[in-house]
């Protein structure tokens, strides 16, 4: 499946979960209010952030009640102050806040994720080094937090084991060396890219001799990283992994690498703070 209309699947299929998690049966809560009563609201964020998650919230809202209508005032991957209204409702009072916790979940946790992409891509400004995200995603959200990383400017890595050939010390073990594992690739898929993380120079040297195109250096020290620019002289795209925060981002980038790739753009993020509030309401 193309990786557009697996997006698209997945926002579906998302929204539809989230409903069902958050509202089950029925919003008891929401039959206080008298049926008919129509309501506006409008959702802020109390810190800055920079947004994501706008097509999950408009197919959780047209799924909820279409009657919902929504006014973004930004889009995905714009940059937000605090304080800032990104979002108008209108439509039921009973549907805008039985959909309130599950639209406010979703884009504080994909927010959360774009904006700790973007602050690392902000560190990364004119070394022409490529952020990349991890499969280190939240369970159930892997498409989605690689989508988020994308309007952070980031990049991504691959989007699970079907789409590049990872080749790890396990599997380098398991097949008999490096230059077996490589050439196994290459015979299964000859059109996937293949990658090899290596520990060592020795392991860099074969992974170089077998024709890796592009090969993760584990752990490396700065010193070692430079050196393995050197060896490396250009043959394959070296990725650094393992170290990596914003106290450290960019020193690894000014050491030659093509890339650097960090689970902490999906795995370790702390939810952006929003809130929505009903601002008018009429019979």
């Amino acid at each position: 499946m193309h990786y557009q209309d697996a997006l698209a699947e997945e926002i579906r299929d998302s929204a539809a979960r989230l409903l069902a998690e958050d509202v089950g049966p029925g919003d008891i809560t929401a039959e206080l209010i008298p049926e008919k009563q129509w309501a506006r609201a409008r959702v802020i964020t109390r810190e800055d952030t920079v947004l994501c998650g706008v097509a999950w919230v408009d197919e959780l809202f047209r799924r909820l009640d279409p009657r919902v209508r929504l006014h973004w005032l930004a889009a995905d991957g714009d940059r937000l102050d605090a304080g800032a209204t990104f979002l108008e409702l209108e439509g039921p009072a009973r549907s805008l806040l039985t959909g309130e916790r599950a639209a406010l979940n979703l884009l504080q946790t994909l927010s959360a994720t774009a904006t700790r992409t973007r602050h690392y891509v902000d560190l990364l400004e004119g070394t022409g080094v490529r952020l990349l995200d991890t499969r280190k995603t939240l369970p159930g959200l892997r498409l989605a937090q690689k989508y988020a990383v994308t309007c952070g400017g980031g990049h991504n890595h691959r989007i699970g084991l079907y789409d590049a050939f990872l080749i790890k010390e396990n599997h380098i073990a398991a097949c008999g060396g490096i230059a077996a594992a490589v050439e196994e690739a290459r015979r299964i898929a000859r059109d996937l890219p293949v990658e090899v993380e290596v520990e060592s120079f020795e392991e860099l040297d074969q992974a170089l001799a077998a024709g890796a195109d592009v090969i993760m250096l584990d752990n490396f020290s700065l010193d070692d990283m430079r050196e393995a620019v050197r060896r490396n002289d250009g043959r394959a795209s070296l990725e650094a992994s393992g170290n990596v925060d914003e106290t450290t981002l960019r020193a690894i980038a000014e050491t030659g690498v093509d890339c650097i790739s960090s689970g902490a753009l999906s795995k370790d993020v702390k939810a952006i703070d929003l809130s929505m509030r009903i601002v008018e309401q009429e019979a």
